[in-house]
């Protein structure tokens, strides 16, 4: 199965590359894979996985990586303290690498809504109860994806756009506007793969698997549900911001090692992704957008 996406950058279509393919073919298609994954997703499996990539051995990864997926380390900062000839101290360090000042800047018309996620995008304007993800299934509603009575109404039938961060990927995640946090709290769960390759064949990863959620009040976008979701071998999510003021632009955190997806929920009527989002979206084709770049627009 190929996994095809817009680029927004150069407007071209493109294939990605899937970092582990066989792995996850196997987890969900063969009978032994669904017999272990159980096992496999169990958020122990994942923890175990993170260690081993914190150790100085599986720093030997990442020379393999950078050259196998054409990665521009001229975009990105060495792990603090150390020197650029041996940048960082293990896979982990370098997968929440950092940009360089100025590789990526946030749009900063009040009206643009910027992308939080150097990521593949689906964007949608109204998703309700009944609505269907790109591949099969349920998708993801207020009800299933926030998990707590107090904020479903707030965010029924509003606007979503769901990044999918890659293993290629910047692993940090950012806030869209200026504002303040009005809650935060983790809901439990799996640790299934995000990849489309595991989404055809289980349709409900974003509403079990183990997720973070922070609800932002913006200035210029009305309330929003910030939701991190967990992936098969992330060993964690990282908030590294203080989850109580912010500024557009600001990191919010990181993923630990392993693809994963950040889903922001807005209040109906308040702003839309963009056509570019949209128009791919209904035909079931992410939109690869550089952090900072406009994706949804305020709406009047």
């Amino acid at each position: 199965m190929e996994i095809k996406y817009f680029n927004l950058e150069n407007r071209t279509m493109e294939v990605e590359k899937v970092y582990g393919e066989k792995a996850v073919n196997w987890l969900y298609e063969s009978f032994f894979g669904k017999m272990m994954a159980p096992v496999v997703t169990h958020p122990f499996f994942s923890q175990i996985y993170g260690f081993t990539q914190d150790s100085n051995w599986s720093k030997g990864k990442v020379a393999p990586f950078i050259k196998k997926f054409n990665i521009n380390m001229d975009e990105f900062l060495p792990q603090e303290g150390r020197d650029p000839s041996d940048p960082y101290s293990s896979f982990n360090q370098f997968f929440i690498r950092r940009f360089k000042e100025g590789k990526r800047n946030f749009c900063i018309g009040e009206g643009d809504f910027p992308a939080f996620s150097e990521a593949r995008y689906f964007g949608y304007e109204n998703v309700a109860s009944n609505q269907n993800i790109p591949v099969k299934g349920k998708f993801l509603n207020s009800e299933l994806l926030l998990a707590k009575d107090k904020w479903i109404e707030t965010f029924n039938d509003g606007p979503l756009l769901l990044a999918r961060l890659c293993p290629v990927d910047y692993h940090r995640f950012h806030y869209p506007d200026n504002g303040k946090v009005l809650d935060y709290y983790p809901v439990s769960g799996k640790l299934h793969s995000v990849n489309p390759l595991a989404l055809k064949k289980k349709e409900d990863i974003f509403s079990t698997n183990f997720r973070e959620v922070t609800i932002l009040e913006t200035e210029n976008f009305g309330k929003l549900a910030y939701v991190e979701v967990g992936a098969t071998c992330v060993g964690k999510i990282a908030q590294t911001s203080n989850l109580e003021t912010f500024n557009r632009g600001d990191e919010k955190g990181y993923f630990l090692f392993g693809g994963s997806t950040v889903i922001v929920l807005g209040e109906k009527g308040k702003w839309k992704p963009n056509n570019d989002v949209l128009e791919n979206s209904s035909k079931g084709i992410e939109v690869y957008s550089h952090l900072g770049r406009s994706l949804a627009n305020k709406l009047d």
